[in-house]
């Protein structure tokens, strides 16, 4: 990978991961031979627990087409390709005076979640507590079904 024009713009996480992709970083045991700094590998580690682990380029182009609608400044856009937030609650604080603006938030949110896919991570956690509640549930009946 060549660099055509120094400090273009910003990335997204998806992009450096990409970089440190290709650059040899991996969870491999063996990555001490990467040709990557500890600060790089350290970099990676975090990447690769974060949304953008499970991202796919044309997910990301698609999201980017799709938003010109809204009318978001491309520090939006990368926040919410980065953070991938997935209700009102976690995108509020990154569109800025979303009410002066009419940017119609609910369509956004609904439109992350189809363009930018679910992140599996979370759909797995979020299994653990339904199958951990379901466990608390039953110890909760257990003594009054003694009674």
């Amino acid at each position: 990978m060549k660099i055509k024009q120094a400090n273009a713009g910003a990335l997204t996480n998806f992009e450096v991961l990409d970089l440190l992709r290709s650059r040899g970083a991996s969870k491999d045991p063996t990555r001490v031979m990467a040709s990557l700094k500890p600060s790089e590998l350290k970099v990676y580690d975090y990447l690769v627990e974060t949304a953008a682990c499970d991202q796919k380029r044309e997910n990301i182009n698609e999201f980017i087409e799709e938003c010109k609608t809204y009318d978001l400044a491309k520090a939006e856009i990368l926040n919410i390709i980065n953070i991938h937030p997935t209700s009102l609650v976690e995108i509020d604080p990154i569109i800025e005076a979303g009410e002066e603006r009419t940017v119609r938030v609910t369509e956004l949110v609904e439109m992350i979640n189809k363009v930018l896919l679910p992140i599996p991570s979370q759909s797995s956690s979020s299994n653990g507590r339904a199958e951990q509640d379901s466990g608390d549930d039953y110890l909760e009946t257990e003594p009054s079904e003694m009674n």
